[in-house]
């Protein structure tokens, strides 16, 4: 009855506080159909507050390799043979597995039943040990990898060949011990010092050694160069493409060049500033100056230049000491007058030096100075097939710049190592540093690492 009653109440009658109030179809100016579509859950700012996106993530490794029982803090692998790699971690053992395992026609996530066979972990070629401390740092030497080299944070540098493989794979030919902590190892790409490579130390040295056993079996190892300009600890380096200079960074905010083999000297170039080094700048250069030091530096392809990164955000562009303009080169005199007959289509060619001030006068000039990103430049590279230099930050960034146009910024990817893809400052997301950017490839793919423990 009370349902009665209410379905008979006048049109004009109020409805009571717990009755709900119905408008009649006839005095809506307007009748709008439902739209399952429409964003009704829209704040002002057109964020949907209440639809939470899933993102399915799959796993499409064919291989695995688990033998490490504690952090992995290095990979190298083999410049002839990328497929075999070498491993360094905090268990203070470094690993050689091969890594060319036959990959199916589709990944596993296309499958209809995915993984509905176990994965084996591959098996290591070689189990390196005699460090008492963890493996920092694992390099092959150039240009062969007749060489692995493993520098750990105790300090020591062994040599293993790649050469030989009895009695066992990896044999130990050599070490040295000259620094409390190896923070990085380099080969050389000098076609003219195969097996050389440098070293950098956390007390800030710096090491440039060949190994040579034809010279001395018992003692392979030779110094060709040590540098002690860098007051706190050497954060990385890099060699020129041409292998012929050395550029070396560190947490003072410093940054050397080297000349390990005295091509720049023997072409006139020098730096009455740098002592040792063709270019110094420190932080006593207020334009220089990056507060609370440098991490990482990169030379461009063309050798003209490097960027080294720091703290803040911070990136220089230096200019770098051009030797090969420190040579003879051809140059084309051209035949000028109305009445002259040119006897050779393109002019007479003659070779002359070019002055070495020429060839140096961008070293150590600050070509641009960048801060796109918020903490420190951990890492940093350079395209080999276009004109961008792309940069790794611990606020989990990575930024790409255009080297042929003022360094433009070309993009910011502000969650590169978000464990969740969302963006930083959203809700239940975690932001890893980004600490190795690489270019793959012929299309130059930036490929990104995050501080994840393995």
């Amino acid at each position: 009855m009370a349902s009665q009653s209410n379905n008979d109440n006048d049109a004009g009658t109020v409805p009571s506080d717990d009755e709900e109030a119905l408008l009649d179809p006839s005095e809506a100016a307007e009748i709008v159909p439902d739209n399952p579509d429409d964003p009704m859950d829209m704040d002002d700012d057109g964020n949907d507050e209440d639809t939470q996106e899933e993102i399915q993530l799959q796993n499409d490794s064919i291989a695995y390799f688990d033998n490490h029982t504690d952090s992995i803090f290095c990979i190298g692998n083999h410049p002839i043979y990328p497929n075999i790699v070498a491993t360094g971690g905090g268990d203070d053992t470094t690993y050689i597995f091969d890594a060319d395992i036959a990959s199916p026609v589709l990944p596993p996530s296309y499958e209809t039943n995915p993984f509905s066979s176990p994965r084996s972990s591959i098996q290591p070629i070689a189990k390196l040990t005699g460090h008492g401390d963890s493996i920092n740092a694992v390099a092959y030497t150039l240009p062969s990898g007749a060489y692995l080299l493993t520098g750990g944070l105790d300090g020591r540098l062994q040599i293993h060949s790649t050469t030989t493989t009895r009695p066992t794979p990896y044999p130990l030919i050599g070490s040295a011990q000259e620094v409390p902590e190896i923070n990085f190892l380099l080969p050389c790409p000098h076609p003219s010092y195969p097996n050389t490579f440098a070293l950098g130390a956390s007390d800030g040295s710096i090491w440039v050694y060949a190994i040579d056993p034809s010279s001395d079996p018992q003692n392979p190892l030779q110094i060709l160069q040590a540098y002690y300009l860098h007051t706190e600890a050497a954060t990385a380096g890099a060699w020129t493409p041409d292998g012929k200079l050395l550029a070396t960074v560190s947490e003072d905010g410093s940054f050397y060049v080297w000349d390990p083999f005295g091509e720049a000297s023997a072409a006139g170039i020098t730096s009455s500033s740098a002592g040792q080094a063709v270019v110094g700048l420190t932080t006593a250069d207020q334009r220089f100056a990056v507060e609370d030091g440098l991490f990482s530096v990169a030379v461009a392809p063309s050798g003209a230049f490097a960027a080294v990164g720091g703290a803040h955000g911070v990136i220089r562009i230096v200019g770098l000491p051009r030797l090969s303009q420190a040579t003879t080169v051809s140059s084309t005199k051209s035949l000028k007058g109305g009445g002259a007959k040119n006897k050779s289509v393109g002019g007479k060619k003659s070779s002359a030096p070019i002055n070495a001030a020429v060839a140096g006068q961008q070293a150590g000039q600050i070509l641009a100075s960048l801060q796109v990103q918020t903490e420190s430049i951990e890492t940093l590279a350079f395209s080999p097939h276009h004109s961008l230099l792309a940069a790794g930050s611990v606020d989990g960034s990575i930024a790409l710049f255009d080297a042929a146009h003022n360094f433009a910024l070309r993009r910011h990817i502000k969650s590169a190592a978000s464990s969740s893809g969302d963006q930083q400052d959203e809700e239940g997301s975690e932001n890893y540093a980004v600490v190795k950017v690489a270019f793959g490839g012929a299309s130059s793919t930036v490929q990104e690492d995050s501080g994840i423990e393995a």
